[in-house]
């Protein structure tokens, strides 16, 4: 059997999408699956079970991206496309089904919008992957000891960054004397480029002993160092949805964004808001006191075992 999964060109949405794919894995064991997605994304697919070829989209004028799709994949009998671009794309291949998800922002989170392509309801919780070679670097950089607490500085929009000082701040009550993770080593982490090392750069400034982890990570060595950690506390991001990904207790923090839409899912995720009015609030008007509270009660919350809601 053969699948073709047309997935989105943001880290944040692929990986929320792996949970639709890991569905399709266990319900067709037999399957082959042809991932098409953002070059960006494409190392969220690359540990994939039962990958047969990414083919990474990069966009162009006029929409000719999806012409040279096409003419990777028309020559093909599939046995089923999934669509959650919304393009016209699977209704001109030869494919026995199709699944398309409707194009257009709606209400509800973005995780039941990509589940109802298939029907599926609750919708199921996206995955990380990763392998043995990134289980093992993970290791030589987080070795057994004392818990990890990861920090997140970083966002692809300056108004999602919550401010370096809240950071610092959280930093000392979460892994001070009392705090819910006390003792705790801490790690930075971030995507590459200039514009996020400059955003983690107070951060880690402020915190001269963490473990500079920005820019130098592959997205399936991130998934196997977060999932060492014991708790995750970044903005809104792809970095947040794949660490939630990993089952990594992890906080999500918005502002100006729709926690509606794009809080973290995972076994132990959460997203904490701003004060003001939601998907529209200042990331200034978020306190690291409030922060550290929702963290020390996510940390105490049994592991949930159902499906994303």
């Amino acid at each position: 059997m053969r699948i073709l999964f047309i997935t989105s060109t943001r880290i944040g949405d692929a990986v929320l999408s792996t949970g639709l794919l890991d569905h399709l894995m266990q319900a067709h064991p037999e399957a082959r699956f042809t991932v098409a997605v953002g070059r960006v994304a494409e190392g969220v697919f690359r540990r994939m079970p039962a990958l047969e070829r990414i083919i990474p989209i990069e966009k162009k004028r006029y929409g000719l991206h999806w012409l040279g799709l096409w003419a990777q994949v028309a020559f093909r009998r599939w046995d089923l496309v999934v669509d959650l671009r919304g393009s016209a794309i699977a209704w001109l291949l030869p494919a026995r089904r199709r699944a398309v998800m409707r194009g257009g922002r709606r209400p509800g989170h973005r995780i039941l919008h990509i589940a109802e392509t298939l029907g599926l309801s609750p919708a199921p919780r996206p995955v990380a992957w990763f392998g043995p070679e990134e289980e093992a670097r993970a290791e030589t950089l987080l070795p057994a000891g004392a818990p990890v607490l990861a920090l997140g500085p970083t966002a692809n929009w300056a108004r999602k960054v919550w401010p370096a000082d809240r950071f610092l701040t959280l930093a000392r009550l979460l892994t001070g004397p009392g705090g819910a993770l006390e003792g705790a080593r801490i790690a930075v982490l971030g995507g590459p480029g200039e514009q996020e090392r400059a955003m983690a750069a107070p951060v880690l400034a402020g915190l001269p002993g963490a473990l500079d982890l920005v820019g130098r990570l592959d997205l399936p060595e991130a998934a196997a160092v977060l999932a060492r950690c014991a708790l995750f506390v970044g903005n809104d991001s792809g970095l947040m949805h794949l660490s939630a990904a990993t089952g990594t207790p992890t906080i999500g923090l918005f502002g100006p964004t729709p926690a509606s839409e794009y809080a973290p899912v995972g076994a132990r995720a959460l997203a904490v808001l701003a004060k003001g009015p939601p998907g529209a609030a200042p990331m200034g008007a978020l306190s690291a006191t409030r922060v550290a509270e929702q963290a020390a009660a996510l940390l105490a919350r049994p592991v949930a075992t159902e499906a994303a809601a």
